[in-house]
């Protein structure tokens, strides 16, 4: 069966998810995991864009050993050559060149001829490809240039030596018909297609980014540009679980194959979501927390009596187990060793020892821990920045009719620094406490809370979302108490900001 390539783009296009800012670390754990959930291709970033992405997309190169890294780059020598440097070590590189190819973009934007736009993307992937074999050419915006042109264009780059040409709905303007249409028109009328696979990257503007994805496969695309849960600019992109498991589940329809691990959807899913802060929506088809759930009495007995009456999948083929395994406080290692292992982490002994000290502490506050809180705990570890402020611990006064009253104590290089603080609720108060600690005062633009797991002492996870420099900056915290998650959202995010500045005067 014919494949289809899956080239994700979560840790370049999804990252610009306004409030995302993931560091190294989670650049890496991300791309570890995508490797063992099979993408071909990962766009690791936009190397000339910072040096943070530079180094990332470097290191990301070096460390995977099956998948292609790829790196983004405008049409211009300088950026070809740092995407080059940032790839050259992977075991398949790829350079991606991007120029704009409709009229609105080169009148606006680019302020160039279309004549001019053609020599630059022929000289560019011409330059490109003096270092690299595979070169990817995007033209930004194809559904809405003018397609003669635009099968001018492809042509050109194609006998330049373009081996994948992407032909993106960058803003989610199509309708599926019209995009398979599109599709069928450059297979039809560029003469060396044959020699170049066509890629679509659809944008979900419209909520159609999948659909759209598909029919363009069915037209004649053999490479699909996705996102883990969809995310990345306004609406997002096209979701890689749901064109993963929609070419799966519809095989006999599409009559297509990729070679994603379907088992391993989950984990990414909830490891993205973890590292991003984005939440996924519960009605989130393929990965919500509803997708599996049956409230209907029909539908139960339907289900029931045999699952296919109301699941076209199970839960078990994207990775989401359902188990009734318990630990305990008086749980050993190994056996938390191999209850990791079954939930799909593959970590070192340092990382487990260090997880299994909070599994302990955890333990000691809940009579059981379940799977859930498990994977709750690691992904809060994968989540960590650098500590330059760690909680030692709060006091709060609060009530009803009583001005509410924090203190708080934050270790900062080996010191204990106190402060206390009054506000307009506990929340309030605890973080203009920290923010008196630190020094830095940012606008809170979002604070969220849910409960990860079940029961009375559930883990209560909270987001934070805040306004620092013109930026948007996000944290979780962890715990069954709720105040507690909070201080420590706010501090994580506080590490974020503080991170981001020693990056940018370094």
């Amino acid at each position: 069966m014919e494949q289809i390539r899956i080239f994700d783009t979560t840790l370049r296009d999804g990252e610009q998810t306004p409030g995302i800012n993931l560091n190294m670390a989670e650049k890496l754990a991300l791309a570890r995991q995508l490797e063992r959930l099979g993408v071909d291709v990962i766009e690791a970033g936009f190397p000339a864009a910072s040096k943070g992405d530079r180094e990332a997309v470097t290191k990301i190169a070096r460390e995977l050993k099956d998948t292609s890294v790829c790196g983004l780059c405008r049409a211009l020598p300088s950026d070809i050559d740092a995407c080059w440097e940032a790839v050259k070590q992977g075991v398949s590189p790829r350079i991606h060149i991007f120029l704009a190819t409709s009229p609105l973009h080169m009148e606006y934007k680019l302020k160039k001829q279309p004549q001019q736009v053609l020599e630059a993307a022929v000289a560019a992937v011409k330059y490109g490809k003096q270092f690299c074999s595979d070169i990817e050419f995007s033209a930004e915006d194809a559904f809405r240039s003018d397609p003669a042109f635009l099968y001018q264009v492809l042509e050109q780059v194609i006998a330049a030596g373009a081996t994948t040409v992407n032909v993106p709905d960058t803003v989610g303007y199509a309708t599926p018909e019209e995009y398979g249409a599109f599709i069928r028109g450059i297979m039809d009328h560029v003469p060396n297609i044959e020699k170049a696979v066509i890629s679509v990257h659809c944008h979900n503007d419209l909520g159609l980014a999948v659909a759209n994805s598909l029919s363009g496969v069915i037209a004649g695309a053999r490479q699909v540009e996705c996102t883990m849960n969809g995310i990345g600019e306004r609406a997002g992109n096209a979701s890689l679980e749901e064109v993963v498991m929609g070419l799966a589940v519809r095989r006999d329809h599409y009559g297509f194959a990729c070679g994603v691990d379907t088992k391993q959807i989950y984990r990414t899913s909830k490891l993205t979501e973890s590292l991003t802060a984005v939440d996924i929506a519960t009605n989130k088809p393929v990965v919500g927390s509803n997708a599996f759930r049956h409230e209907s009495g029909i539908h139960q007995h339907g289900v029931l009596a045999h699952p296919q009456t109301y699941e076209i999948m199970t839960p078990e083929s994207i990775g989401k187990v359902q188990s009734d395994f318990v630990l305990g406080k008086l749980s050993g290692r190994h056996a938390f060793a191999l209850r990791l292992e079954e939930l799909g982490f593959r970590l070192d002994n340092e990382t487990i020892d260090a997880a299994f000290v909070k599994f302990k502490e955890l333990a000691d506050r809940k009579k059981e821990v379940t799977d859930r809180d498990i994977s709750a705990l690691i992904e809060k570890k994968s989540l960590q920045v650098q500590e330059h402020y760690k909680l030692q611990s709060f006091q709060i006064q609060t009530g009803n009719n009583i001005t509410s009253i924090a203190g708080v104590d934050l270790v900062h290089e080996d010191m204990v620094h106190s402060e206390a603080a009054v506000g307009n609720g506990p929340i309030d108060a605890i973080f203009r406490a920290v923010d008196k600690i630190v020094g830095i005062s940012c606008t809170l633009e979002n604070y969220s809370i849910r409960a990860v797991t079940d029961g009375k002492d559930a883990m209560g996870e909270v987001t934070v979302k805040v306004r620092f420099a013109d930026r948007i900056y996000s944290g979780k915290g962890l715990s069954t108490d709720i105040l507690e998650s909070s201080v420590l959202a706010y501090i994580n995010t506080i590490n974020r900001v503080i991170s981001d500045q020693e990056a940018a005067e370094a």
